[in-house]
């Protein structure tokens, strides 16, 4: 038998400035992008290993994910999706590790119109679907689906997992064992990302509630939380099941029920912000006799929702409220990188860092930060990541340095990049165990790694494209009512 293996993931923040070109994604084709995913912490990887305990030819025309950025160019979204469709014909089986909230320019629904052109090639032909947690779900990608499940973690720790589970299921249809269906129940919520976490809260309940009805018989159950910084119809929550086709009345009544469950609890996936000043004071609190540094978040500017990486309001308000001993990372300014690395080590240097990206398409204008420091190291800004998200990929920042401003370590890089790892640090020399606080450009991955190390965490919105202020937006696609920006 042979089995279209292949993964296209982008998270796309409408909102956001930052350019989705082919290049964005890192393309890799045919045994390449399988070479990309063999013993990685991936869903494709995970249907590559099962489609070979299995004996099957294996066909894999992609592998491609970009960060999350801004709609995803016509030219890289044709021809990263012709390649997945060309290859279908004559596969027996079909595989996609997908993401779920792809909007690209000549797309709404970036993953409904692939699997709908990936249907039409291969009527009747099993095709599972392994999906980010933040997926934006939609009838056109329920309808060209047989099996569908998405992570159940956030952080994202249990990638390989979803894929192992989507084809497993799918592994059964092909050999004749069993039929499945996929059912859903959308809901007008809008949840905001920090409350999308399964560490605690309202979502850590639904997930719990979904792997009840599993450990009861239901072949997959997922809570997928959307992600709200998409300007589409439904940018929004939603339950879906795989299911057997015989069981699909019972297995709707299931979902219904869950999802009903996760309305009565709406309020509790709407994140809330403190004032800044009142977040860096909270820290400095912490920070008082501690002997870890404490975490600050900034969950405004976070590049894995389509940050700049470039803003520099907490940085500011920090040095304006006294803070030191403040390590920064990583902050994306190529145009300061080629200054600094063109000046040399153990030079000083003053410069315009920051605040260069323009960020009108959400009514801000801001000014570059001028600092006086001294470059303390220069590297390609290349590290192996140690765990658990993403164990043992291989991250480039582009050219990165270290600049000391007294106060404050910075790193700066020319590429944006997520602080996956402590990587980001020590590619530059800098221990950041030493430090009195970390100035992240994160939300919640970072926190695997770096939560067991401090001595607290502060999140921190600033005013950025992925701030968790909805009133920051425009919503002009979204289709009212929604909760929260309507009353429901």
């Amino acid at each position: 038998m042979k089995i279209l293996i292949a993964r296209l993931n982008h998270e796309t923040n409408t909102f956001s400035p930052v350019p989705t070109p082919l290049a964005a994604f890192n393309p890799s084709y045919n045994e390449e992008a399988y070479r990309a995913n063999k013993g990685m912490r991936t869903a494709m990887a995970a249907f590559i290993d099962l489609a070979e305990s299995a004996g099957a030819t294996l066909v894999t025309p992609v592998s491609a994910m970009a960060y999350p950025s801004g709609p995803v160019h016509a030219a890289a979204y044709d021809e990263l999706t012709r390649r997945i469709v060309d290859a279908v014909p004559g596969c027996d089986a079909i595989l996609l590790d997908l993401h779920g909230a792809m909007v690209a320019e000549n797309s709404a629904d970036g993953e409904g119109d692939l699997l709908a052109r990936v249907r039409a090639a291969a009527p009747g032909v099993p095709l599972g679907v392994a999906l980010d947690l933040h997926g934006n779900i939609t009838e056109k990608m329920i309808a060209n689906a047989d099996v569908m499940v998405g992570f159940k973690t956030y952080p994202h720790i249990d990638m390989y997992e979803t894929g192992e589970h989507a084809g497993r299921l799918l592994l059964q249809m092909l050999r004749g064992e069993a039929r499945y269906r996929v059912c859903w129940h959308p809901l007008p919520l809008m949840s905001h990302t920090l409350r999308s976490t399964t560490l605690d809260g309202a979502m850590l309940g639904a997930v719990q509630a979904a792997r009840a009805l599993e450990a009861d018989g239901m072949p997959a159950v997922t809570v997928f939380a959307g992600f709200s910084l998409a300007d589409i119809a439904a940018p929004c929550m939603s339950v879906v099941a795989t299911c057997r086709a015989k069981d699909e009345q019972s297995s709707q009544t299931a979902v219904d029920g869950l999802a009903q469950q996760i309305w009565r609890r709406r309020d509790e996936y709407v994140y809330r912000s403190e004032p800044l000043a009142d977040s860096l004071r909270r820290a400095a609190e912490l920070a008082k006799g501690a002997s870890r540094p404490v975490l600050l978040l900034d969950h405004g500017d976070n590049c894995m929702s389509g940050g700049t990486c470039d803003t520099m309001d907490v940085l500011q308000a920090a040095l304006a409220l006294g803070l030191t001993g403040i390590a920064v990372g990583p902050i994306c300014d190529p145009e300061a990188v080629a200054t600094m690395t063109q000046i040399g080590i153990g030079e000083e240097v003053e410069i315009a860092l920051g605040n260069k990206v323009s960020l009108e398409r959400i009514g801000l204008h801001k000014q570059p930060l001028r600092l006086r420091g001294r470059v303390r190291a220069i590297s390609d800004g290349s590290y192996t990541v140690t765990g658990p998200i993403y164990t043992g990929e291989r991250c480039h920042m582009g050219r990165s340095v270290c600049l000391d401003i007294g106060s404050a370590q910075i790193v700066v890089t020319e590429q944006t990049h997520e602080p996956w790892d402590l990587g980001v640090f020590h590619c530059v020399g800098m221990d950041p165990t030493q430090f009195r606080y970390l100035l992240l450009k994160s939300r919640m991955y970072c926190r695997p790694v770096f939560v067991p190390l401090s001595a607290g965490l502060v999140e921190c919105d600033s005013p950025g494209v992925t701030t968790s202020d909805y009133a920051r937006f425009t919503f002009a696609n979204v289709k009212y009512p929604v909760y929260p920006l309507d009353p429901l």
